[in-house]
């Protein structure tokens, strides 16, 4: 008998283990995370004051690296005189995104919207004098796009906030609370307006490190956005009371515990438009990285940085263009599919279709002749090459007629059909994937 088989099932279980982080039930937000789950690629847009100079977005005045003052005389140069949120629509869906995250409120407390709640926006402190949220979220869903609201729980310009510099000695969230309640009383008002006139399909907080969940009323902030949709989502940041997690700039070694998550990552090394970071991230660099997070079951939200007049820089559209065109060639392998099988079965990224009948495995690089996959139980059907429908051929070695045990797949690529920047193979199998992964000895 065989030491051991590894069924599908039982693998997509062990990876979908309960989330250790959250308060919230994974079985009870299934059927509203489903979108989440088969979108895999996310916009990440910020666009603030900070754009005017190039600097830090809000960290410049926190890190003491300017003044307060300094960064706030940015509200008078930021303009939107160029911002067409149809042009970044079409961008986005270019891409292949089938979601979009926007700022409308960063740390600097600068609304990006016409807030009710105080004067500090750009609608009535910029010359921009406009809604940089609503038209965008507008031509989005025009293009059947989902929209996410970025918003930053901390705030270091309103008064009755406690401290937005390391050493300060602004008031203590124990010691008054009269004021730490009228700042509550601001941020979730500005949480419940932006939910009844923007509707946001995801909330992507920020800023939590600096509260607990019982100082930022988590449970009720999570309340107020589901009673205004009660299919919206949450991240993680929201203190114990989010839908998914967040990882940020660097990738998880291994899989984050919660059962959705996302990796947020810059297209070059910053959040915010600075035209001293040349550092940017090659087509080849940011496929390679997408295509490691939906192997393992997430997604990527890629950010980009526009300017103060709302162009976005050419690196950035260049990428994602190069993204989209291959999102193109080889979205049967990225959307609408589930994390790939267990490392060392095959050296590379994979993913699967939802039957679990196709197997897709991800080449980076300029791989070429004898690629190995270890311990498929199923017989193949057939080998093509997404984006131009070459047929392979396989060869299995090292299979005893006698011994169920699987011989090793070995799958000719020639060079002439490789992707410029990530080949993916498609694998037909003839019934749902079941791997062998055992010692090869036999009872």
């Amino acid at each position: 008998m065989l030491k051991r088989f590894l069924f599908l099932g039982a693998f997509t279980s062990i990876l979908s283990t309960a989330n250790s982080q959250s308060k919230i039930d994974p079985a009870s937000i299934k059927e509203k995370m489903q979108w989440f789950a088969d979108a895999k690629l996310g916009i990440f847009i910020h666009e603030g004051i900070y754009a005017v100079n190039g600097i830090d977005e809000s960290w410049s005045f926190h890190n003491k690296k300017i003044s307060y003052a300094d960064y706030m005389k940015q509200l008078n140069g930021f303009t939107l005189k160029n911002y067409n949120p149809e042009n970044w629509a079409d961008l986005i869906k270019e891409s292949g995104a089938r979601y979009a995250v926007i700022t409308t409120k960063h740390h600097d407390g600068v609304a990006m919207y016409d807030t009710k709640m105080d004067d500090l926006s750009i609608v009535k402190a910029t010359p921009a004098r406009r809604d940089m949220v609503k038209p965008l979220f507008d031509a989005l869903r025009k293009r059947d796009i989902k929209c996410g609201a970025y918003f930053s729980l901390i705030d270091w310009s309103f008064p009755d906030y406690p401290g937005f510099l390391k050493d300060s000695s602004r008031y203590q969230t124990e010691n008054d609370y009269q004021r730490w309640n009228k700042f509550r009383s601001f941020f979730q008002g500005q949480i419940k307006e932006i939910g009844q006139v923007f509707k946001p399909d995801l909330w992507w907080f920020d800023g939590d490190w600096e509260h607990s969940a019982e100082q930022w009323e988590s449970q009720k902030v999570r309340n107020i956005i589901l009673t205004n949709n009660k299919n919206s989502i949450i991240n993680g940041r929201l203190q114990g009371y989010g839908d998914y997690d967040t990882p940020e700039q660097n990738f998880p070694v291994s899989r984050p515990a919660f059962n959705w998550w996302e990796l947020c990552m810059t297209v070059n090394n910053n959040w915010g438009y600075q035209p001293s970071d040349k550092n940017w991230k090659t087509p080849y660099e940011i496929i390679t990285i997408f295509t490691d997070a939906i192997s393992n079951g997430g997604n990527l939200l890629l950010d980009i940085g526009p300017k103060e007049d709302g162009t976005i820089p050419e690196e950035e559209v260049k990428v994602l263009k190069e993204l989209g065109a291959w999102n193109k060639r080889n979205g049967e392998a990225v959307f609408n599919t589930i994390g790939g099988i267990p490392q060392g079965h095959f050296y590379g990224p994979t993913t699967l279709s939802k039957d679990s009948t196709t197997l897709f495995l991800f080449l980076q690089g300029n791989i070429s002749g004898n690629i190995t996959l270890k311990g498929l139980m199923n017989k193949i059907k057939d080998i093509t090459v997404l984006g131009n429908g070459a047929k392979l051929t396989h060869k299995i070695v090292g299979k005893i007629s006698w011994s169920p045990i699987p011989g090793l797949v070995y799958i000719n690529v020639p060079k002439d059909v490789q992707d410029k920047y990530v080949t993916v193979l498609k694998v037909t199998l003839e019934d749902p994937i079941k791997l062998y992964d055992g010692k090869g000895g036999l009872k």
